[in-house]
């Protein structure tokens, strides 16, 4: 329904991916940045939402603006106040990442529909970086596109901006310290909490030596700057629904999470 037919001969001037379309397409980089802080701000306010609920301070949502090839290095709400039970804890942890990822699934679809498929091309293997598939875009992808490869796809950039809220999305339910997968992990084992931390901390380290070096860098990141979360004395076990909500964060932490994000 969404596939387009084009001449495999064209040019195939795509480097630098979306930071060059940018600059050639001024509508494509406002499409890319638009969707992009959408899928953020809705991720945050989830947290800022569940926090008003349990009358928690927190701040409104920053951007943290960054020259990367993606433009930011996120955003985030401050939390002034202490987390008194799991149940609160379990849903500010989990609010975000269900926000976020209901907005990134239509986005997903939309880009994917408005892109270009370029036969024999490659082209999703060709410039300087090299975006990995996580398993939500390899499906919509399917979907849209049956009998097309997964590299002859030119993705638009609202995929493209999709596709960095699955990265934001899979790399805050890793279930570490102060993460909100870690937030999620200190809810359902408390003083466990600490030991599982660092054993994930750790098996990111086998993943930096097969796959991509960029996990070494994450390892130390969450080791010297993540790993401590505030004691909370409640030990209260989540009802029903919210193990099924926790077991609903694994299945999205899978769909999200790719073992090379960037080459």
């Amino acid at each position: 329904m969404f596939q387009r037919s084009f001449d495999a001969r064209e040019p195939l001037e795509f480097s630098l991916k979306t930071l060059e379309a940018a600059a050639r397409h001024p509508l494509d980089g406002l499409a890319f940045s638009l969707t992009l802080m959408a899928i953020l701000l809705a991720h945050e306010l989830g947290h800022y939402f569940a926090c008003q609920y349990y009358g928690i301070d927190a701040s409104l949502p920053y951007f943290l603006p960054f020259p990367s090839p993606i433009g930011t290095i996120g955003a985030f709400i401050r939390i002034r106040s202490p987390i008194y039970t799991r149940q609160a804890l379990f849903d500010v942890g989990i609010a975000g990442p269900l926000a976020g990822f209901a907005l990134l699934v239509p986005a997903m679809v939309i880009g994917i529909g408005a892109s270009r498929i370029l036969p024999g091309s490659g082209i999703a293997e060709r410039g300087d970086l090299i975006f990995g598939v996580p398993a939500i875009q390899r499906f919509f992808a399917w979907i849209i596109f049956p009998h097309a490869r997964a590299t002859d796809i030119l993705l638009h950039p609202v995929a493209r901006a999709a596709w960095v809220g699955t990265l934001a999305t899979a790399l805050n339910l890793l279930p570490i310290g102060q993460l909100d997968g870690g937030h999620i992990l200190y809810s359902f084992f408390g003083r466990w909490h600490k030991l599982l931390s660092r054993i994930f901390v750790l098996a990111l380290i086998p993943l930096g030596i097969f796959y991509s070096l960029s996990w070494f860098v994450w390892a130390a990141l969450l080791f010297f700057l993540a790993l401590r979360h505030p004691v909370i004395y409640d030990i209260t076990p989540l009802n029903r629904p919210r193990v099924a909500l926790g077991l609903a964060a694994l299945v999205i932490f899978l769909l999200t999470f790719t073992l090379v994000p960037l080459r």
